[in-house]
């Protein structure tokens, strides 16, 4: 009897250890698998343009896998993957201190633009994400043409997006979305614990 009644209270203690040890697993396997880099600048230039975190990360992903210095087989460079035309274009609408393309690799300049981008095409498709995202992809002028191919729907939403990389890209930045929601809600929580 009082073996048995010891054995409860260590599996009572156990439990929880496990637990807390498995969450702490699982969460540096995603830190691992989804990495949050540059968060200050993600958090300042999301804010800024209306975009949350959580999908800037999820792009960035999904664009570059947070190398600085990725380059596209379209000439799009850099964390988020502006070509030079966005980057000009940006650079007239909004200013950016120091432009030269040349520097778009550097983590904050491309952060900003590849935001301020996003922001706009959310505003542009009347704040339809998924239609941004295709914008994002494989460009205003393609987004354009579906959507003016679909006159019975009308409006900012595409009911398919005739790219398979472009719909695979949009689903998958939706998914990353999800994921860095959490890891950002658990690194928020951790953050306030110590």
């Amino acid at each position: 009897m009082f073996y048995s009644i010891d054995m409860r209270k260590k599996r009572k203690l156990l439990f929880p250890a496990v637990l807390i040890m498995a969450i702490g697993i699982v969460f540096v396997g995603l830190n691992y698998m989804f990495p949050v880099k540059y968060y200050d600048i993600i958090e300042e230039y999301s804010a800024k343009y209306g975009l949350s975190p959580q999908l800037v990360c999820a792009m960035i992903w999904a664009e570059s896998g947070f190398e600085p210095e990725a380059k596209s087989n379209k000439d799009a460079s850099g964390l988020m993957q502006v070509i030079k035309q966005t980057a000009d274009w940006a650079e007239e609408e909004i200013g950016i201190e120091n432009y030269d393309y040349s520097r778009i690799s550097e983590p904050e300049m491309n952060i900003q633009i590849g935001c301020w981008y996003m922001g706009r095409l959310i505003t542009q498709y009347g704040g339809n994400v998924d239609t941004a995202l295709a914008a994002y992809n494989a460009g205003s002028g393609n987004v354009a043409k579906w959507l003016g191919e679909e006159t019975e729907k009308g409006g900012n939403s595409l009911s398919s997006i005739p790219f398979s990389e472009t719909r695979v890209y949009v689903e998958r930045v939706h998914m990353y979305e999800k994921i860095y929601a959490l890891l950002l809600k658990l690194h928020t929580k951790q953050l306030q614990i110590f």
